[in-house]
């Protein structure tokens, strides 16, 4: 079992003066894609920040690769629920990850696995990005309360708090907001950005955009790079 380690579970970012601020849908192990999909748009790793809505692993063949991604200054995710079978990899049901692309892991010696599950897990669960024209959200899957205030809080109360995995697993597995497409938006955000659930395209219900448009699908998919300051 490993040692738990407290982490700040919501991670806050300062509106970006130098450059431009993209967000991309779900990886799952494609890197060499993603990097096509950030030289296309002109990415500048100087000035220009990556946010990621999580699912770093599974199913592609360079999940070994993430962990050179979270060393780079620019690139900044949020924990995905396939990031989260990684951190509780000694107490997860394991047969119900392998079945969803975990596998991989299994490949490595025990101590790349600690090695993995801690840097995954000091992932947060939620980013904040100041923008020009707004505060933008970005979690995984769903927020499961009205405004933004209320997760911010519950996310930064103490482990103790019995609600807390509760509120965790709903932003990286929940699709009830995509599924009842439900419009009424999250308030206190410019926009929340998610992933989680592959769509054809991006999809905006009420301020909250849906951009897993699969890009770790290369028969079918895209990597969308959604602009923070242009939400375009």
């Amino acid at each position: 079992m490993l040692e738990t380690i407290e982490v700040s579970r919501v991670k806050r970012f300062a509106a970006n003066t130098a450059g431009r601020d993209f967000a991309v849908g779900d990886i799952h192990g494609h890197f060499t894609r993603l990097q096509a999909a950030l030289d296309a748009v002109g990415f500048d790793p100087a000035v220009d920040r990556l946010f990621s809505v999580g699912d770093l692993v599974d199913r592609g063949p360079e999940c070994r690769d993430a962990l050179d991604w979270l060393a780079k200054p620019w690139f900044h995710p949020v924990r995905g629920n396939h990031d989260d079978y990684v951190v509780r990899f000694d107490t997860c049901d394991i047969e119900n990850w392998v079945y969803n692309g975990g596998s991989w892991f299994a490949g490595l010696s025990l101590f790349e696995q600690k090695e993995f599950a801690v840097q995954f897990a000091e992932l947060p669960i939620a980013i904040e990005v100041e923008t020009p024209s707004g505060l933008i959200g970005i979690v995984h899957a769903d927020c499961p309360f009205p405004t933004w205030e209320q997760l911010r809080q519950e996310l930064e109360t103490p482990e103790s708090n019995k609600r807390l995995k509760l509120v965790q697993n709903s932003c990286m597995w929940s699709r009830w907001r995509i599924e009842q497409e439900e419009e009424h938006g999250v308030e206190g955000l410019r926009a929340m950005i998610v992933g989680h659930t592959p769509l054809p395209f991006t999809t905006t219900l009420g301020n909250v955009i849906h951009i897993d448009t699969a890009g770790w699908m290369p028969e079918r998919g895209y990597f969308t790079l959604l602009n923070l300051d242009t939400l375009e």
